[in-house]
């Protein structure tokens, strides 16, 4: 199983749409395509996050089979770029097939083209397979903060 990653254009709409549609849903937020287009095309068009498509046997022309969408942040401390990895999602019909690790390889290699010194992601305690996927791939925990939330809406 051959599994091809590339960097979204605002003309992958069509394709994203229903992809983060369902990754919203899987965090229990209801089915909102408006939305979705909304704000994935505010996120493009503004060069504010950068998605990668995953396309199973290198089939473009069919429906992707997941997406990652990195956002820039930077550390003041270390005066450098890090990226938030903040959505990673595989459609249902493309899981346990190497989907999520091509889209997080291809993630770090963009970060380290673009000089960043980290990648940074959170997960659901009870997400498993996830945690599974992430330390087995050279990712680990990092408890040497607290974060903290301020609710604005």
């Amino acid at each position: 199983m051959t599994v091809v990653v590339r960097r979204a254009t605002l003309g992958d709409l069509g394709d994203l749409v229903p992809l983060f549609s369902d990754y919203r849903s899987f965090y229990e937020q209801r089915q909102d395509p408006d939305t979705a287009r909304r704000f994935l095309h505010e996120r493009l068009s503004r060069n504010e996050s950068t998605i990668f498509l995953a396309h199973l046997d290198g089939v473009m022309d069919t429906a992707p089979a997941g997406f990652t969408q990195l956002y820039p942040m930077f550390s003041s401390v270390r005066a450098a770029k890090v990226f938030v990895l903040n959505d990673l999602y595989v459609a249902e019909r493309a899981r346990r097939r190497g989907v999520a690790l091509a889209l997080l390889s291809a993630a770090a290699e963009y970060g380290q083209r673009e000089g960043a010194i980290r990648l940074e992601l959170e997960t659901m305690p009870d997400n498993h397979d996830a945690q599974a996927l992430y330390r087995g791939h050279g990712w680990r925990p990092y408890d040497e903060t607290l974060r903290f939330r301020l609710p604005l809406a």
